[in-house]
């Protein structure tokens, strides 16, 4: 019966989602329309009942209801209870479902709260978002049902991947998800702006909070899946530039120029029709990786469907969505004027060549992560990897971080280098010290030179914009862009370090034997069995020594599941300040020895420790944002409230 609750709730959802679309779009040609007003609370109603049929589907999995097909093909009753739940969206109908339902969720937020920008543009907005959203709820209800009967039910479930058995998965999709629906928000905002022809500064500082928390997510879940990634697949590796990484960074990088694009036309009334046009592109390219999640043309651990008719859908909801904003835009383009000019040396300017590189790292990324696909399709098969992607990249990202350095010090609309000349020399005098370092330590020039010169001086140079101001008085805006700036300086320092200096060992070791690595020394002491709730595994006891310093117990794992099963590898990880020691247990060899994979990670932590930085500064920015917007509301009521106090006294 929940089953069925659950797909009523998805109908009427879906219902109210066309209702939505018929009275914003009557609203654009009539304002006074009566169903045009209802568009605000028909939004509310739609999120309550879609996440209604989210809930209805996570008590189906967290009660192992077998006659559901979905629970019979993705849980097992031996499952962890995390892992039950976090099973809801480890599959394909299940996070398409959360997909909508957080996009319904934020669409009513939108339709709530929302009073910035004219009514008609906030109408014309709720009806784009109803119309991404009705593509959605089809796919689902016709292609696929997350609460599809089975009759008669299994008596036990197939159980979920391993590799997706891990709290990870509890975190790291509905971050994702988070951002990619809050790319939808900026999506139709910029559908109801070109509608209503009301491209400018108001519409930017309404789609800014929106792009910056999309942006503040997309961050943490990158983030986080680098790092699952890193200690899950036993690997050593934090990024492999797979399509399914490849489809949550191209997002990333076009929300991150249209937040810049957005900060320009707010402050400075110019990029109008460049931030309309990046908030296209920005939610295309979220569609663009749930296509090759979802359309079965990927095999990966991320890549949940396998049927090319919903891929069909899916790409068909892509030309659809997209292809109609981009014929909007081009019958609009004339009404979006140029907007205030600027010089090239100028804050503006910093901001607009730092969005170029973006949007070309961003081809890059796009077009090593198709040109794979579209080879195969002609009956070749091509691998894109490292030897593309890192010096491609690199073109682009020096430069960036160049101008990253400078942008923050120029004045607004005109400058003169000159003025901060003085304000660079820190930074320069860093980067020469690093230089001398890192030839002393006997680095190659190569890539991750250049990241371990450019890295303290990025750090440095992000601090400049603090010189000479009163700290307590400074703006949380500033504060977190000063941290998200020196977020990057950190992460782009661990990387260096993990591409110059790690260390790595694969031996095949008795028990007692020491094997060193980089700094330390690892004794295999012995190799128990273990259990859990739906695994066995053998343990291996390592005892590790920094540098002849007291020993260290860690205890990586070879476990074998039995629902669904499979055999996988649990590395064992100590952090230290300096980095970070990585083991993997591997097979026992015929002469009775055991495979041992071990690193060494100079500093590695800092690749995720810069990456939550640079988070944290987008949750400082939207603090002050929302702090900022809630005082003008206070200062605006006060007035309203004196003037009709005097009004009453007259």
């Amino acid at each position: 019966m929940l089953a069925e609750f659950g797909l009523a709730a998805l109908w009427l959802a879906a219902a109210l989602a066309a209702l939505q679309l018929l009275g914003g779009a009557m609203a654009v040609r009539d304002p006074d329309n009566a169903l045009g007003a209802a568009v605000r609370p028909v939004a509310v109603v739609q999120g309550l009942l879609v996440a209604i049929a989210f809930a209805a589907l996570v008590a189906l999995f967290g009660q192992t209801d077998l006659s559901v097909k979905l629970v019979a093909e993705n849980s097992h009753s031996a499952k962890p209870l995390i892992y039950k739940l976090a099973g809801t969206w480890g599959n394909h109908e299940g996070s398409m479902l959360l997909w909508v339902t957080v996009m319904g969720l934020a669409g009513g937020f939108v339709a709530l709260v929302e009073r910035r920008l004219p009514e008609a543009t906030m109408r014309a907005t709720l009806a784009g978002q109803a119309f991404v959203s009705l593509g959605f709820y089809g796919f689902l209800l016709f292609a696929s049902n997350p609460f599809a009967r089975l009759s008669p039910p299994p008596a036990e479930g197939q159980g979920l991947n391993p590799l997706l058995q891990d709290p990870g998965l509890a975190f790291h999709p509905p971050t994702l998800y988070l951002g990619y629906v809050g790319l939808s928000i900026a999506f139709s905002f910029a559908i109801g702006a070109l509608v209503t022809r009301e491209v400018g500064p108001a519409f930017a500082r309404t789609m800014r909070p929106w792009v910056l928390g999309a942006w503040i997510f997309l961050t943490l879940g990158i983030t986080a899946g680098s790092y699952w990634a890193y200690y899950d697949l036993g690997w050593g590796g934090w990024w492999f530039w797979d399509p399914v990484e490849n489809a949550s960074l191209m997002p990333w990088l076009a929300a991150t120029a249209l937040l810049h694009s957005c900060s320009v036309l707010a402050a400075r009334n110019a990029l109008r029709a460049w931030t309309v046009m990046l908030g296209v592109v920005a939610f295309s390219m979220s569609m663009i990786g749930t296509f090759l999640v979802r359309s079965g043309i990927l095999t990966s651990v991320h890549a949940f469907a396998v049927d090319p008719r919903r891929g069909t859908f899916i790409l068909a909801l892509l030309a659809i969505n997209i292809g109609s904003a981009l014929v909007l835009f081009a019958l609009r383009a004339a009404t979006v004027t140029e907007g205030e000019r600027f010089a090239v040396t100028s804050r503006e300017g910093a901001l607009v060549f730092n969005n170029v590189m973006l949007s070309s790292i961003l081809g890059i990324v796009l077009i090593g992560t198709l040109y794979p696909l579209f080879t195969e399709a002609f009956g070749e098969k091509v691998s894109v990897g490292p030897p593309y992607f890192n010096p491609m990249t690199a073109i682009f990202v020096v430069p960036m971080l160049l101008v990253l350095a400078v942008g923050p010090l120029l004045r607004w609309r005109r400058d003169r280098l000159a003025r901060v000349q003085l304000s660079l020399l820190p930074p320069l005098v860093v980067s020469a010290g690093a230089l001398v370092a890192v030839l002393a330590l006997g680095v190659r020039p190569g890539l991750p030179m250049v990241g371990l010169v450019l890295a303290p001086g990025l750090a440095v140079a992000s601090m400049m914009p603090l010189r000479g101001r009163h700290l307590r008085r400074l703006p949380l805006a500033v504060w977190g862009m000063v941290v998200a700036h020196a977020g990057i300086a950190v992460a782009l320092f661990g990387m260096a370090c993990d591409s110059a200096f790690s260390t790595e060992k694969l031996v095949a070791a008795h028990i007692g034997d020491v094997v060193a690595v980089g700094p330390w020394q690892v004794t295999l002491s012995g190799i128990e069995p273990v259990a859990g709730a739906n695994w066995t595994a053998l343990e291996g006891e390592l005892l590790v020594r920094y540098e002849g310093g007291d020993a260290i117990r860690m205890t990586p794992q070879a476990r074998s599941f039995w629902a669904p099963p499979q055999n996988t590898t649990v590395s064992a990880l100590h952090t230290r300040w300096n980095g970070q020691l990585y083991t993997v247990l591997g097979e026992e060899t015929e002469d009775g020895r055991w495979q041992l994979r071990l690193w060494w990670k100079p500093f590695v932590p800092l690749i995720w420790g810069g990456g939550f930085l640079v988070a944290l500064g987008g949750v400082l920015a939207l603090a002050g944002r929302v702090l900022a917007d809630l005082r003008r509301i206070v200062v605006r009521d006060k007035i309203a409230w004196r003037r009709l106090r005097q009004g009453r006294r007259a």
